[in-house]
């Protein structure tokens, strides 16, 4: 996977929003105005944060080596991919479906019927 398929695919999804709300280089995707994926765009080897539930983060850095606790965020609800190989593109896609679905969750009944 690289930055393009990353950035179409999350906003592919609906209701989703792309900025740069940190700095330049900091690609945020949103969700009802909500993190849910976000990367930066200086980086050699692509490296993206996503949302987890707490329990499947843990087990995603134990089984692999390229997840790790996320990056400037809450290290119990979010992980960093470096996007190396080691991890199918299926499994890295997923992953991104698993973090708007949680954010998705998250919003008030009022925004997700929308969605």
């Amino acid at each position: 996977m690289n930055i393009e398929t990353f950035r179409a695919y999350c906003l592919a999804k609906l209701g989703v929003t792309e900025s740069f709300p940190f700095d330049e280089v900091t690609l945020v995707f949103k969700v009802g105005g909500k993190i849910f994926a976000l990367t930066s765009l200086d980086q050699v080897v692509l490296e993206i944060n996503l949302k987890c539930n707490p329990e499947r983060a843990q087990q995603l850095r134990e089984t692999y080596d390229a997840v790790r606790p996320g990056y400037h965020m809450n290290k119990k609800h979010w992980n960093t991919i470096t996007v190396d190989g080691s991890v199918k593109n299926a499994e890295l896609l997923t992953w991104i479906d698993h973090s708007y679905e949680l954010v998705v969750q998250s919003l008030p009944r009022k925004l997700r019927p929308e969605l």
